[in-house]
Parts: C-alpha cells; structure tokens; sequence
C-alpha cells in the first residue's frame, strides 16, 4: 500500500460528512509498515464503536467508516475479507452507512471482519499444516499471494458497495 497523509485519508471518505471525517481519531501514520498492509484499518481511540479503512480503489484512495462494537466477539465469525478464523481477537459485525442520499437516509451494509482491522497480516501469516501441506518455497509463496489478492478484491468489492449507496 502507498504512504498516506492525514490529508489524502480525511479527503477520501465516501459515507462520512466532513465534520465526521474531521473528527475521526487517526493512526500514528510514520509508526506505519505500508509496504506490509493492502488496507488501512483502525479503531477511533475517542469514539470506540467508529472504525475505519482505507484503501486503493480504482487508482484512488477510499476511506469508510464502521460501526463495531467497543468488546470483543464472544463467537468465532469467518472474516469476509481475509477469510481466516484468528484466536485471541475475532472477526465482529460491522456495518457502514453507504454513501451519498442512500446513506443520509439511514441506509446500512454490513459484513464480518476481523475485529482489530488487520486482515494484512492475517494474510501474511504463513499458512497451518491443516491449511496447507507442503514445504515448498513457491507453493507457500503462491498460497500468500492468492489471499493477499482474495483479500484486496473482496475489501474492495465492500467498499465500492459502500460508495454506490
């Protein structure tokens, strides 16, 4: 993922006002591994249940917002992004207002995604011995670059829903 600025992130939110967007609690972008993430993921540290993604969209930057919930899951929900099932936090429901008039009148979509927001890494991680069981270096290396690329489509597909309202 590119670097980003505060500025590219409050310029590019598709279902938050400015004021929402002006108001969003934003990460240390310099403590940052970009080179590491395909998204952007965070919580708001002053408003618990608002959390955040950005992400490359069409050659541009696009930043939602989601309403979680500020506790952990007490069930085992598949991330849709990602598609893993993490022990420790837990993929939660989520729901962002969509775009433009859809979403000024209320209107929601919803998903289940890992609850800390870092579908990268999950990604990243090198696959179980259930998931895969092989030792060769470019097998293991082919299996990362599919879920990286799952990952990227369908965290996108969600944000261009979001964007159609």
């Amino acid at each position: 993922m590119i670097p980003l600025t505060q500025s590219q992130i409050r310029h590019s939110f598709v279902n938050a006002s400015k004021g929402d967007a002006g108001r969003a609690q934003l990460p240390d972008l310099d403590a940052i591994a970009w080179e590491r993430l395909d998204l952007l993921g965070w919580q708001d540290a002053r408003r618990p249940k608002l959390h955040y993604v950005s992400l490359e969209l069409d050659d541009e930057i696009a930043t939602i917002m989601l309403r979680g919930t500020e506790r952990p899951p007490v069930k085992k929900l598949l991330c849709s992004w990602c598609q893993d099932i993490v022990d420790g936090i837990r993929a939660a429901s989520f729901v962002a207002p969509l775009g433009g008039d859809s979403g000024r009148r209320g209107n929601t979509i919803g998903t289940a995604i890992c609850a800390d927001l870092r579908c990268s890494r999950n990604v990243r991680r090198a696959p179980s011995s259930f998931e895969l069981r092989s030792e060769d270096p470019a097998l293991l290396a082919h299996h990362r670059e599919q879920k990286i690329a799952g990952l990227r489509e369908r965290s996108a597909r969600f944000v261009r829903a979001v964007r159609a309202g």
